[in-house]
């Protein structure tokens, strides 16, 4: 039996940090398989914890004297890519050496699987296995062949005598319901949902993958245009033992794409709606399914869902076909409508810092999201990730190359007609500009949940801003009246 220790660096990434603190999902689901394979599991969130640091890893590490140290590239608060882990991830595994150089150590995640042979030929020397792909039935499959050979087990690369070695790539896994997060592993004190009302926060998956092609994005290949969901029945039985024995209060779904069979969604509204479970929901879907479930959406607040991110990227038809979004602008707005017709709270993103960016555009951007009108905006920089088509396509404007700063609030992308740090300058008056005209509107509604949880979040939200643009001095955009 091995002692497997999970950690969670601590990193900086701005739009997750700045409403909650999340349990990172995909860490427990890979505990959870570590002891359905007769392993002992512990998880150590850096993140999350208060006052946590790398030396709180290092003697983490010195107390619970692990054989295998796990690290995962992953962002909790969606389900999607991350990047911005990756240096922490290897400073905490390089740590875990220098405690004990006999620990075998394991990176995982969708950087991982993409750039196996860049970790393994990291300078640091920090990575000893990849997990690559889906990786529950890979690490239990690992934990039993170490030391080796590894050559039988599917989904990893490793170095043997300085040349990287990549076994087959392993299928996914058909019935997800077999799977079982740790839940009892985790510090349950140290997640919650700072918007009001605000409470205990967990984060599931109720599919996994994604068929769609968005540029930008990593799901279609790291799924490999897969897409498998989990029983509704199995997804309510979760959320009761989240609700009654964790005392959580608010979900996200993180699904990138949730209401992909719409049979099987209205299925799970309908349980939700049957049990009565009194906690919030919130989740992401495309802006097409919003439309095509306009009959839905009744059962969509009923079943507790208060507030929908919609992915609008672009404020042109043009632009959301250069990253492949497939969709259009009169389907986002359309979406936005409808779902604020329900009383449900709208999140839009827009992005911004694309090579053809200018001024220009960038006010046309903040026009276009003031006119679709969500309920709040975010506007994320495009951010090549380093495994997508976007980073292949846009690989000469490309200026930075610290991973760290791939947290879509960092410019990475040097524009034609813009600098960097005119792009920073740009993504605040974004946010000046569209709330300058929404605080006013949000005050000035009645009193109750859909006002106090704008209120909050905008006070989060300007908060988070006073601290990633304080750099900027003079140059930072203030909040003004329109």
């Amino acid at each position: 039996m091995s002692k497997v220790l999970f950690v969670v660096p601590p990193y900086s990434s701005w739009g997750v940090e700045a409403i909650g603190t999340w349990p990172p999902l995909q860490v427990a689901y890979l505990a959870g398989a570590v002891e359905e394979a007769g392993h002992e599991a512990c998880i150590f969130d850096a993140m999350n914890r208060d006052g946590a640091d790398f030396e709180s890893i290092r003697a983490e590490v010195a107390r619970v004297r692990p054989q295998v140290v796990v690290a995962f590239d992953y962002l909790p608060v969606t389900g999607a890519i991350s990047t911005a882990v990756v240096p922490a991830a290897l400073r905490a595994l390089a740590i875990a050496k220098e405690v004990d150089p006999a620990i075998t150590t394991l990176i995982g995640g969708p950087f991982p699987t993409f750039r196996y042979q860049e970790l393994l030929h990291d300078p640091s020397g920090a990575v000893d296995i990849v997990l690559r792909g889906e990786a529950e039935d890979t690490l239990a499959e690992l934990l039993g062949a170490l030391p080796g050979p590894l050559d039988r087990v599917r989904g990893i690369a490793f170095l043997r005598d300085d040349i990287v070695m990549a076994t087959e790539t392993r299928p996914h896994i058909q019935d997800l319901d077999r799977l079982r997060p740790a839940w009892h592993l985790l510090d349950w004190d140290a997640y919650r949902y700072r918007i009001e009302p605000a409470g205990r926060m967990a984060s599931i998956l109720t599919s996994r993958g994604c068929m769609m092609s968005c540029s930008f994005c990593s799901h279609r290949a790291f799924w490999r245009a897969d897409w498998r969901a989990r029983r509704p029945e199995a997804v309510i039985e979760e959320v009761r033992l989240l609700v009654t024995r964790y005392g959580v209060e608010s979900i996200t779904l993180i699904d990138p794409y949730p209401t992909s069979d719409r049979a099987r969604w209205e299925r799970l509204l309908d349980l939700f709606i049957a049990e009565d479970f009194g906690v919030r929901l919130l989740m992401e879907t495309r802006a097409e399914d919003i439309v095509r479930d306009a009959d839905l959406l009744p059962k969509y607040r009923e079943a507790g869902v208060v507030h929908l991110y919609i992915g609008a990227e672009a404020g042109s038809d043009e632009l959301l076909a250069a990253l492949n979004k497939g969709n259009d602008v009169n389907a986002i707005t359309h979406a936005l409508r409808l779902a604020r017709e329900h009383d449900i709270v709208t999140e839009a993103s827009f992005m911004i810092g694309h090579p053809t960016e200018t001024w220009a555009t960038v006010e046309r951007t903040i026009e276009v999201a003031i006119r679709m009108d969500p309920d709040i905006a975010v506007f994320p920089v495009l951010t090549p990730m380093p495994f997508t088509p976007l980073y292949e396509d846009l690989r000469d404007r490309v200026r930075v190359h610290d991973y760290a700063k791939y947290n879509l609030a960092t410019p990475i992308i040097e524009p034609y007609a813009m600098t960097l740090e005119e792009v920073t300058i740009a993504l605040g008056r974004c946010y000046m500009d569209f709330y300058a005209q929404k605080i006013p509107r949000i005050r000035a509604l009645p009193d109750g949940f859909k006002r106090r949880y704008l209120l909050s979040a905008c006070q989060e939200m300007m908060r988070a801003y006073r601290r990633h643009f304080s750099h900027l001095g003079d140059k930072m955009p203030t909040l003004h009246p329109h």
